[in-house]
C-alpha cells in the first residue's frame, strides 16, 4: 500500500509541475543548474535522467538513479565553461540497508574576475560572480523494477554585492529491466523559491519535467538514449522564431536529446549525443547545427572510473569535462 502511495504521490506531483510550466512561461534564474555534472550524461546530449550506469554524479541528473550505486562511491567533475570560467562538481553515494542510498554533492560555477564600472565606464575596481547549489538526497528501490528518490537543494548566486537564495527539490522515477536492458524516467526537477532575492522581484526557478528512456539493442554493444526536457516551457520566449512568429518557432524537436552509447567492452564506452535546443540557440547566435553535437568516452579499471566529455555550450570556447570516480567499498 506505501508503495502504491508513493506511486500515486509521484504521478501527480509530476502531472502538476508540466500544469504550471504549461500555464506560465518566463525567465528564471539559477540557469546553472542545467549544467551537465557528469562527463557520460555531458557526451550523451547534456541531459539524460534514464542512464543506468555506476556514476554517484547521475544523483544531480535523477535522484533515483542511485538506487543503482550501492557501494560508497566518490566522484569529482570538472568543467572549462565559458572563456574564464570555470565549473565543477562533487558527489557521494552509499547503499543504506537493502534497498535504500544515500547521497550527497555540490555544484558550483565560477565566473572569474570582472571589471566593475560606473554608467560612464570610469572602473570602479573588480568583482566576481559565483554560483553554488549543495545537494543532499535519497532513492529507494520500491519494487523489483521500480525506483525512486528526491534530493534537496540549497542554492546561492553572488555577483558582485548582489546575492540570492534558494531551496529547492527534485523528484524522480525510474522503471528498469535488466533483462532487457530498458530503462524509463521521469523527474520534476528544481520545485521551490527563492529564499533571498537578488532584489524587491522574486523569480522563478527553472523547474523543469524531464522523461527519459534507455534502451541496448539485444544483438549489439549499442545504447540509445532519448530525453525529453524543458516539458514545462511550452510557450517561452526561446521557441519564438526571429521575426516574432510564435507558431514558427515552437519546435518540436526543440525538446529532445538524443544519445548513443558504444560498448565494446565492458570497461569502456564511447558516446555522441545531440542536444537540439543547443543546436538552434547556438545558431540563433551565429553559431552552426553542429554546436548541438557532443562527444565522450569512458573507462572502468576494478574501483576506478574516468569520463572524458566534449560540447560547446558558448560561442566563445569549446568545453570539456572530466570525471573521475573512486569505490570506496
Amino acid at each position: 500500500m506505501k508503495q502504491k502511495n508513493f506511486i500515486i504521490t509521484m504521478a501527480v506531483v509530476l502531472f502538476g509541475v508540466l500544469q504550471a510550466g504549461a500555464q506560465s512561461a518566463g525567465t528564471s534564474v539559477f540557469d546553472f543548474l542545467s549544467l551537465p555534472t557528469s562527463a557520460h550524461s555531458m557526451a550523451l546530449g547534456g541531459q539524460n535522467v534514464s542512464l543506468i550506469d555506476d556514476d554517484a554524479c547521475l544523483l544531480f541528473q535523477n535522484p533515483a538513479l542511485m538506487s543503482d550505486s550501492n557501494d560508497p562511491s566518490i566522484a569529482l567533475s570538472f568543467l572549462t565553461y565559458m572563456r574564464g570560467s570555470k565549473a565543477g562538481s562533487a558527489s557521494w553515494t552509499m547503499g543504506h540497508g537493502e534497498r535504500g542510498t544515500w547521497g550527497v554533492g555540490a555544484q558550483f560555477v565560477s565566473y572569474g574576475s570582472m571589471k566593475e564600472t560606473t554608467v560612464e565606464g570610469i572602473e570602479m575596481g573588480n568583482f566576481s560572480a559565483l554560483d553554488m547549489a549543495i545537494t543532499g538526497g535519497y532513492s529507494y528501490t520500491l519494487t523489483e523494477h521500480l525506483a525512486g528518490g528526491a534530493t534537496g537543494k540549497f542554492i546561492y548566486s553572488n555577483y558582485g554585492g548582489y546575492s540570492s537564495v534558494a531551496l529547492a527539490v527534485d523528484l524522480g522515477l525510474n522503471l528498469y529491466y535488466e533483462d532487457a536492458d530498458f530503462s524509463l524516467s521521469a523527474v520534476a526537477a528544481n520545485l521551490g523559491g527563492q529564499v533571498k532575492a537578488f532584489g524587491d522581484k522574486h523569480e522563478k526557478l527553472p523547474y523543469d519535467l524531464r522523461l527519459g528512456l534507455t534502451k541496448r539493442l539485444a544483438n549489439a554493444p549499442i545504447r540509445f538514449s532519448v530525453t525529453m526536457v524543458d516539458l514545462t516551457r511550452w510557450c517561452a520566449r526561446d521557441y519564438y522564431s526571429t521575426d516574432g512568429d510564435p507558431k514558427a518557432g515552437r519546435i518540436l524537436l526543440n525538446h529532445f536529446v538524443l544519445g548513443i552509447d558504444v560498448i565494446p567492452i565492458k570497461q569502456l564506452y564511447i558516446s555522441a549525443g545531440y542536444n537540439f535546443r543547443r543546436a538552434y540557440e547556438m545558431k540563433a547566435a551565429g553559431g552552426s547545427h553542429a554546436a548541438g553535437l557532443s562527444f565522450g568516452a569512458g573507462l572502468n579499471i576494478k574501483k576506478f572510473h574516468l569520463g572524458l566529455a566534449y560540447a560547446k555550450y558558448h560561442l566563445s570556447s569549446p568545453s570539456f569535462m572530466v570525471t573521475a570516480q573512486y569505490d570506496l567499498k
